[in-house]
Parts: structure tokens; C-alpha cells; sequence
């Protein structure tokens, strides 16, 4: 400790380089440098004005960046879902094989019960003192008989536990795994929630009349749904799109399937359900679900994908347009399929 102290540098005196008027002054620049720097900070400052154009692109990239968390919160969740099924299954699995356990204890106890009622004396002694030998062979064939039953039945109850130990094992880690998963579902909610608000208080800003415009963007202004009407090439693919137009008007939900509401890629999927093809849960699953045509080849039913991480999809139906989730506050709609960077198609089969 002393050495410790031997090296340390002594403390300098504090100074007062003003006093009087000096201080005063030194202090009034050194308070005004202080607020300047908290408002750079952000600390303290008002938030910049930013015009409906500015306000509506920084909305816009909140919800596209709300919708990629959507899409994998979806998938998280139904590796959770999954990982639960598993789980289920080895619980299961572990109560049989114990009640074919606790059967196998029970054969056991009999036999010891037996053999133990029987006597354990030696069979040369027991042959000598019989007078009916060809008796007591007879039994000492069945005594040894109930000795190889024994030994299995030992031997198949060490196995059993071996098994249901490893069974419980493996519904350990998946146990971690879920918990895992989970944490992460919590994680991806609490992002789009963020998001969201964020969207929300930016929308806040716009008037009335502007946040309207905004929220019926993208709408298809060609007339009604059935007007341009183009014929599907098949009747599954007919049929999806009766469905998704059917859906029109329904609020966007992140993380919905149906039939109240419904997500991009939870849309999606159930039209082409409703069609009797079972589509994966997210659009960046979906665009590897069937067979992936070029944007001049687009027929009634395809998929279409959208920006670069394939975070959101629609349901082509000809001419151009589409049915599609687009965001929160905006229903299931028409639109165009130039609206947003195109980033591929797929047919399901």
C-alpha cells in the first residue's frame, strides 16, 4: 500500500483565475457554451421541422422496417410452435416408456417374490434330498427359465432407464430452445411496438387532411375490384384471388393470419390455403414456395415481392395490380405492383 501511495501524484490546489465582474462574465459563456452544446446533443433542442414529404418518407421506412421484425417474429414463432410440438412429443414419449417402466418393476417384483417364497436352496442339494427326481428336474428346468426371465427383465429395465433419461435430455434442450425463442418473440414485439409509436407520433404532425392522403397512397384508382377482372390460369390460382378479394377492406395486423385480419405474408397464405396449397409462414419463405417467374410472365395468383430483404408480398390479379396488406391503418386494397422496388415472383404449384 505504501509503495501504491509513494507513486501517486499530488493533488494540484484549485484555482480562481476571475473573481469579481471577470467571474461573472467567465461564468455567463461558460453556461451559454453549455446550452449551445446540449442542444447539439439533442438534449433540451425542439424537434426539427420537417415537411409532410420528409415526414411521410421517415413513416414509410418505419413501417417497412416494422414489417421485416413482423416477418421474422412470424418465423421465430413458428419455430416455437414447432419446438412446442417437439416438446409435447417427448413428454409423451417419456410417460410411456415410464409406464412400461414401472410394468417391467413390477414383473420383476414377482419374480423376486417368488423365488424368494421358494426358498434359495442349491439345486445339487434339493435333487439329492427329492424322491422324485424326475420332478424336481422338471422344476429346476422352470427355476432356471424364470433365472434367464429375471436376468432380462433386469436387464431391459437398466435399458428403459437409459432411454427415458436421453428422452429427457433432448425435452431439456428443447425446453432451452423454446426459452430461447421466446426472449426473442418478446424482443421483435418490443421493435415493432417502438417502431409503430414512432410511426404513429411522426403521422401526428400531418393534418388531418394529409395524414388521409397518406394512408389512402398506393390505392389502386382504376374503378372497382371487379372491374378489370383478368382470368386466372387455373382454378387454384382462381380461386386464391376470389379469396384475397374477398379480404379487401380488412384491417392489416401484424402477426394475423385470418380470417379478421390478416399481415402481408398471413394473407397470402391463407388465400392460396383457401386454394388448397399450403404456403410457408413468411413472404422470404414464400418466394422459394413453387416455381419463380419474371415480372413480364405474371399471372393471377403469383406472389409478389417486395424490397430488398423480401419483406413484403402481395397477390398479383392482373393488369398490374395487386391485393395486398400494406401496413397498420391501411385495409387490404388494390394496388399497384410498381409501387414499391420489386424484388421477385413465384407461382405456387
Amino acid at each position: 500500500m505504501a509503495a501504491h501511495r509513494k507513486h501517486r501524484k499530488p493533488r494540484k490546489p484549485r484555482q480562481y483565475p476571475f473573481t469579481g465582474q471577470a467571474a461573472r462574465t467567465a461564468t455567463t459563456i461558460a453556461l451559454a457554451g453549455a446550452a449551445t452544446a446540449t442542444a447539439f446533443n439533442g438534449t433540451g433542442q425542439a424537434e426539427p421541422t420537417l415537411t409532410p414529404a420528409q415526414i411521410k418518407a421517415k413513416v414509410d421506412k418505419l413501417y417497412q422496417e416494422a414489417e421485416a421484425t413482423t416477418e421474422r417474429y412470424n418465423e421465430t414463432k413458428e419455430e416455437s410452435a414447432r419446438e412446442q410440438e417437439s416438446l409435447n412429443r417427448l413428454r409423451d414419449e417419456a410417460a410411456r416408456r415410464t409406464d412400461r417402466l414401472n410394468a417391467s418393476r413390477n414383473a420383476l417384483g414377482s419374480i423376486a417374490t417368488a423365488q424368494y417364497r421358494a426358498g434359495t436352496m442349491d439345486p445339487a442339494v434339493r435333487l439329492a434330498l427329492t424322491s422324485a427326481p424326475d420332478e424336481y428336474l422338471n422344476r429346476a428346468s422352470v427355476a432356471e427359465r424364470v433365472g434367464d426371465r429375471q436376468s432380462a427383465a433386469v436387464s431391459g429395465v437398466r435399458r428403459q432407464l437409459v432411454e427415458i433419461a436421453q428422452v429427457r435430455a433432448r425435452a431439456e434442450e428443447r425446453m432451452a430452445d423454446l426459452g430461447d425463442q421466446r426472449a426473442e418473440l418478446a424482443r421483435h414485439r418490443a421493435t415493432i411496438s417502438r417502431k409503430l409509436t414512432s410511426a404513429e407520433g411522426l403521422l401526428r404532425r400531418l393534418t388531418a387532411a394529409q395524414r388521409a392522403d397518406y394512408r389512402a397512397a398506393g390505392t389502386d384508382r382504376g374503378g372497382s375490384p371487379s372491374a378489370h377482372r383478368v382470368q386466372a390460369p387455373n382454378a387454384r390460382a382462381a380461386q386464391a384471388v376470389s379469396y384475397a378479394h374477398g379480404a379487401i377492406g380488412k384491417p392489416y395486423v401484424w402477426g394475423a393470419t385470418g380470417p379478421g385480419a390478416y399481415d402481408c405474408s398471413g394473407l397470402t397464405q391463407a388465400a392460396w390455403k383457401a386454394a388448397g396449397v399450403s404456403l410457408p409462414r413468411t413472404s422470404y419463405a414464400q418466394i422459394n414456395a413453387g416455381q419463380r417467374v419474371g415480372r413480364s410472365e405474371l399471372a393471377p395468383g403469383d406472389l409478389v415481392f417486395f424490397f430488398e430483404g423480401v419483406s413484403h408480398v402481395g397477390l398479383y390479379i392482373g393488369d398490374g395490380r395487386m391485393i395486398h396488406a400494406p401496413r397498420p391503418g391501411a385495409p387490404i386494397r388494390i394496388a399497384p405492383v410498381d409501387q414499391m422496388p420489386f424484388a421477385g415472383a413465384t407461382r405456387p404449384a
